[in-house]
């Protein structure tokens, strides 16, 4: 008999496939499609997740990481991975052992490579990030020809791409400053260009950018949030029909479940939970849940918030503690000890998304899946 888990992550594979295609029926089929699984896959498990997309069409997958890049190394997966973070001029060496693209924007990264090359016998292939406009990562437009001649210099070093990324896409409907930073992009490329220094791989796209702006996908997309079938923001949709386009068909791909661990009637005027923040004003059935902040569940969601049981709303009560979360299921007919308990995820006629739940806590919908626990098991169905 299958035991009952209580805490769980559901990952919808027909939804996460059918989001590549959608992505790589925007793209075509010349340049590559990048997925992004870095931070567990925004969530949703990096394994899980890569297993499903390198059979789905993705040609490459990126990471934040060395070691989230040497786990899918472990994992036995043989495609092209970049590690668009920092990699620690120590931890070098561990990236060209394992065939890892590596990011690059510090000089001292490329002496450091070009003494491991040697050392290991081995060729680095490199991504040159620049500066357009996000002042964070990035080689600054003056810089970009000496960094590239310095790359060119070791012939243990192989230049393969340059990338960068945009600060203002996602959050506005006014994309003036994005069209900015690829008119910086542009202008860096054609430099290069001009002095004979050919990229292969040229990427800027992110999802958002990806939608709106076909001219962004060069030679490669990197997707991230919209392959897990979460749009950017209200805003990309809203550009999309602003602009004539008919918006891609997402589909959620994450859902976040649990059971009840206890049933609890209690009378008029009790207080419940920890700072006794909230008091019944009738004898209430409430459900005890063994999900809480440490899972991800944002504790400032105490009391506003709502779960779904048997396909209705069962609003929280009281404060969501480290470990558990209390719902008041007193209108809700038949809840039974174990019954299922949907934090993210469709019960019913009803559902509450990842926007929904990023929008009771004021932020986005990236964190509110990011931030899950990544120990809490994932299932692919």
């Amino acid at each position: 008999m299958k035991k009952k888990i209580f805490n769980w992550i559901e990952l919808d594979r027909s939804a996460l496939e059918h989001n590549i295609q959608q992505f790589r029926n925007l793209i075509g089929t010349k340049r590559k499609l990048l997925a992004m699984v870095k931070a567990n896959a925004y969530g949703h498990g990096m394994f899980e997740v890569a297993g499903i997309a390198c059979n789905s069409g993705v040609d490459w997958l990126g990471v934040q990481s060395v070691e989230e890049g040497i786990s899918l190394r472990r994992e036995g997966f043989e495609c092209p991975i970049l590690v668009v973070g920092y990699i620690p001029l120590d931890d070098l060496e561990k990236a060209v052992k394992n065939d890892l693209r590596i990011t690059v924007y510090n000089p001292e990264s490329i002496d450091k490579l070009g003494k491991v090359c040697r050392k290991l016998g081995k060729k680095a292939f490199l991504h040159l990030k620049v500066e357009t406009g996000t002042y964070r990562q990035g080689v600054e437009k003056r810089d970009v020809l000496p960094f590239a001649d310095r790359v060119r210099r070791d012939p243990q070093l192989v230049l393969e791409g340059v990338s960068s990324h945009f600060a203002n896409i996602e959050d506005t409907t006014d994309h003036t400053y994005a069209r900015r930073q690829l008119h910086n992009y542009h202008s860096i490329i054609q430099n290069l260009k001009e002095h004979k220094i050919n990229i292969l791989v040229k990427h800027f796209s992110c999802s958002a950018a990806a939608i709106l702006f076909s001219e962004t996908h060069f030679d490669m997309a990197r997707i991230g949030i919209g392959i897990y079938g979460l749009w950017p923001s209200k805003e990309t949709y809203l550009s999309c029909l602003q602009q004539d386009q008919q918006p891609l068909s997402l589909k959620p791909v994450l859902s976040w479940k649990a059971r009840i661990a206890q049933l609890k009637k209690v009378p008029k005027g009790a207080m419940i939970g920890y700072g006794c923040t909230y008091k019944t004003g009738r004898e209430s059935l409430l459900a005890v849940v063994p999900v809480g902040y440490y899972d991800g569940y944002p504790r400032n969601l105490s009391n506003p918030s709502y779960v779904l049981v048997n396909g209705e709303r069962a609003p929280l009560r009281g404060r969501v503690a480290m470990n558990f979360l209390v719902a008041d299921v007193t209108d809700i007919s038949g809840v039974r000890l174990e019954d299922k308990v949907v934090l993210i995820g469709k019960s019913g006629d009803d559902t509450i998304s990842a926007d929904s739940l990023a929008g009771w806590q004021g932020t986005i919908n990236y964190e509110a899946v990011t931030r899950i626990n990544p120990f809490i098991p994932r299932i692919v169905v």
